[in-house]
């Protein structure tokens, strides 16, 4: 290993992307890894960032990339992060004096560019989220265009739709009150298998929502435009458009097992942070999606990406 850094960020979202620029503005030789395979790749228009509403999310990882590059301690390296693990293990949950190096990272590099296998004082996870769409032929067709998975961010634009909400959760009834806000024509598709109690769909019924417990075959379309939700029945319900609630799974797959062995993750496994992103490995942070209570808007995960670098660079300059 010959190459050293104060910092290696995994993951160029917009906590990875934020905690690097606040990093190199603080000096902080910065290492950040990317894939280029972002969760919302396929969703047209991002919501509810300041001054960047409705712009792309490639375009906004784009604009974000090139802030961080603009400073003499960046380095971006576009490659999938094979294994990250601790230099002493017998170390691993140790003080914050972060004088010598504490992480190996290892890369299978993209796009040309070269593998690496460097040295971190730092590591700040920051690849986010897994996801898994219920098992449907053509939900991926629809998926950034018809049907969303984040209300906060799409339900504006599905306002005074004829709308499903499709999931095999247990937070349905939750999150079909916060669609009723855009809309008075929803109903919730549990798949015959998303719980919502009988308690639940009596509310969800006085709102005005219905809930439909049958077997989904498919999300049906014509024109590049969603039509209905058709049922294992052979029944088709017309709907515009509408949200989804995928299974969602931390990406931290590259951790080593040691490392893995001692990080405390929630029921859910999400990686358990302090208020300043510190996890429970001197030296490991997290920000963003991968952390409690999961998926975010883009704000809310930039935000937690500058707040665990400001204690990155505190944790670095060491005790008084």
């Amino acid at each position: 290993m010959t190459d050293q850094y104060d910092v290696v960020i995994i993951g160029a979202g917009p906590a990875g992307l934020a905690a690097g620029l606040s990093l190199v503005r603080a000096r902080r030789r910065t290492l950040m890894i990317d894939s280029n395979r972002p969760r919302n790749a396929a969703t047209l228009r991002s919501h509810g960032f300041i001054t960047r509403d409705g712009v792309s999310p490639l375009e906004l990882r784009k604009i974000g990339r090139g802030e961080f590059e603009g400073y003499p301690a960046a380095q971006f390296h576009t490659a999938l992060a094979l294994s990250v693990t601790a230099t002493n293990v017998d170390e691993i949950s140790g003080d914050l004096s972060f004088h010598e190096s504490r992480f190996r990272v290892v890369t299978r590099g993209l796009r040309g560019e070269a593998s690496r296998d460097v040295s971190a004082r730092t590591v700040l996870i920051a690849t986010g989220l897994l996801e898994t769409l219920p098992a449907l032929p053509s939900i991926r067709a629809w998926y950034g265009t018809n049907v969303h998975s984040c209300i906060d961010c799409d339900g504006y634009e599905k306002a005074d739709a004829a709308l499903a909400l499709i999931g095999e959760s247990d937070d349905l009834a939750e999150r079909a009150l916060l669609i009723s806000q855009w809309t008075s024509d929803l109903i919730v598709f549990t798949n015959a298998v998303g719980t919502v109690t009988a308690a639940d769909e009596a509310a969800l019924l006085r709102r005005g929502i219905r809930v439909d417990r049958r077997p989904i075959a498919d999300v049906v379309g014509e024109r590049g435009a969603m039509t209905g939700v058709l049922l294992a029945d052979g029944e088709v319900i017309a709907r515009e458009g509408g949200f989804v609630r995928p299974g969602w799974a931390p990406a931290i797959d590259y951790l080593d097992a040691s490392v893995l062995g001692q990080l405390e993750r929630d029921r859910d496994g999400l990686v358990v942070v302090d208020d300043q992103g510190r996890t429970s490995i001197a030296g490991l942070y997290a920000a963003g999606d991968s952390t409690p209570p999961g998926a975010e808007q883009l704000m809310v995960a930039a935000g937690l990406g500058a707040r665990a670098a400001a204690a990155i660079n505190r944790d670095l300059i060491g005790p008084l």
